[in-house]
């Protein structure tokens, strides 16, 4: 039977739950996004075979947005994805994630390379990466949003009234975002997700420094040179840190939101990597 929520932690989470009985990937979505983000990506796993789980995560599912920033820590957003796949009865899966959700990949292959078949980021490069790349390149200055989130109640304040919301759709946009994306965006975290998606950051702080151990599971990292969150210097260490199979893909001229403007590119990769 398909899924359509499952429980972790006390929450709900709502899934999308869409294929047969073949090898399970499940799909983690980013900031400030939804499973929905996953729309053009699904049909091409579910035609190969694939069981594709794609949930909404904590602070975006409505019944799974609690208040504290601690309970946004890595190891419970981990917690999280491991509990879908045992509520779906996969004992090993597949994982891709993007943005928040590459984050979240990232921690799963580290804790848990026993329950992955494969794992594959898109725009999100390896934490350590990430750290190194602070102090060796411009991406403290791309990464600015990230100090701006700690404030407390300011940012929901902000995307709250009609000038901070405009400001927010434009920089979605500016981003790449399509306009009706953004607005879309926009609508969800005014509708109440907005502080559970800020406690992903909020949360960092709790995080410590990132695990000394190299991933050891077949990845797939997806860059996108147009990104204006994420620099290529970070792109570029990822493989550092991975000492199973890496397979390292860029694609020139695209921006950030890959799963969303170039699905049908990454698709062939992606599954290339499963199979």
């Amino acid at each position: 039977m398909a899924l359509t929520s499952y429980r972790n932690d006390g929450l709900t989470f709502e899934v999308d739950d869409s294929g047969g009985d073949g090898e399970v990937v499940v799909l983690l979505h980013g900031f400030p996004q939804s499973r929905t983000s996953w729309s053009k990506l699904t049909p091409h796993l579910v035609q190969a075979g694939y069981r594709v789980l794609a949930p909404d995560q904590r602070g975006y599912s409505p019944g799974a947005r609690p208040k504290r920033r601690r309970d946004y820590g890595i190891d419970l957003l981990v917690a999280d994805i491991v509990a879908l796949a045992d509520n779906a009865g996969a004992r090993r899966f597949h994982v891709v994630g993007h943005d928040w959700g590459g984050g979240a990949a990232w921690a799963l292959a580290e804790r848990h390379p026993e329950r992955l078949l494969s794992m594959t980021s898109l725009s999100t490069p390896h934490p350590r990466a990430m750290v190194a790349a602070m102090v060796r390149s411009n991406q403290a200055l791309k990464s600015w949003y990230m100090l701006a989130f700690q404030l407390p109640w300011l940012p929901e304040a902000a995307i709250s009234s009609k000038r901070g919301g405009t400001r927010v759709r434009q920089a979605l946009i500016d981003a790449g975002m399509a306009p009706a994306e953004a607005e879309s965006r926009l609508d969800m975290l005014r509708g109440g997700a907005a502080r559970g998606a800020l406690g992903w950051y909020r949360a960092l702080p709790f995080a410590g420094k990132p695990a000394g151990g190299k991933i050891r599971v077949p990845t797939l990292y997806i860059y996108s040179t147009d990104d204006v969150a994420l620099g290529r210097k970070a792109a570029d260490l990822t493989g550092s840190y991975v000492s199973g199979p890496y397979t390292y893909e860029v694609l020139d001229g695209l921006n950030h939101w890959i799963p969303d403007v170039a699905a049908d590119t990454i698709a062939p990769m992606i599954l290339d990597h499963l199979a």
